[in-house]
């Protein structure tokens, strides 16, 4: 249900478009900053764990608003999308530095919160707050991501693509069991979003689920060529 109240969102308009050059700075303003504090390590973990807080305040009031306002149902409100693995995944990274996590964020997470951003699935525009939540927590991501590669010495490799890709594939048979369950829609398993996305140029149902693993691949893929030549390693502990 729409509420008419409010503005719809409308992809790559003036909003949009203005949105993506803000998280397009914040990462350009993230780089730049690369090297360039020294912060004490305790003071640089309540950091950490703020921005954490902030992720998980901003999801937790995302489905109170939705319980509130009736629009929570089970078949599709559950935090059962990539994105929101991701940013679950970037919570407890921030919170417990877990290197194990950082394979998983930085490919899986990135790949997904830039379609996201790219080609939001969203019904509110600007100053809604569902807008503030979809791109604070997907840029959320990203910056996660990106702060433990050029603050934490992460170095993207082949190998934590394949990791991201193990996770993605134990997932997927669990989503589809849900959709079934809750006939929802999960991750896109059963139909393509109806607002438009990467997934129109990916073929028809089913075989578009087979598209989206290649894609999926070919995104982890163009990450590590990018990124690669930050040869630093994670920090160990």
């Amino acid at each position: 249900m729409v509420d008419n109240r409010e503005p719809d969102f409308v992809m790559f308009s003036t909003t949009h478009i203005a949105t993506v050059f803000v998280v397009c700075l914040l990462i350009i303003l993230l780089f730049i900053s690369k090297g360039r504090w020294a912060i004490e390590p305790k003071s640089t973990q309540l950091m950490e764990r703020i921005f954490a807080f902030t992720l998980l305040s901003m999801e937790v009031l995302y489905h109170v608003w939705a319980i509130g306002t009736g629009r929570w149902d089970i078949s599709n409100s559950l935090s059962l999308e990539l994105c929101s693995f991701s940013l679950l995944g970037a919570i407890i990274l921030l919170w417990t530095g877990n290197r194990y996590l950082v394979d998983f964020v930085f490919f899986a997470g990135i790949g997904g919160a830039l379609q996201a951003i790219a080609t939001p699935v969203l019904d509110f525009d600007f100053p809604h707050f569902r807008y503030f939540h979809f791109f604070y927590t997907h840029s959320g991501i990203i910056l996660t991501a990106l702060y433990f590669m050029w603050f934490k010495g992460y170095r993207p490799t082949y190998k934590g693509i394949i990791k991201a890709m193990i996770i993605l594939n134990l997932l997927l048979p669990l989503i589809f069991v849900v959709n079934i369950l809750v006939d929802g829609n999960y991750m896109f398993l059963n139909t393509k979003p109806e607002t438009g996305s990467l997934l129109d140029y990916l073929g028809p149902y089913p075989w578009y689920i087979l598209s989206m693993e290649g894609a999926a691949f070919f995104v982890f893929l163009c990450l590590w060529l990018l990124f690669r030549k930050w040869n630093v390693k994670l920090k160990k502990g």
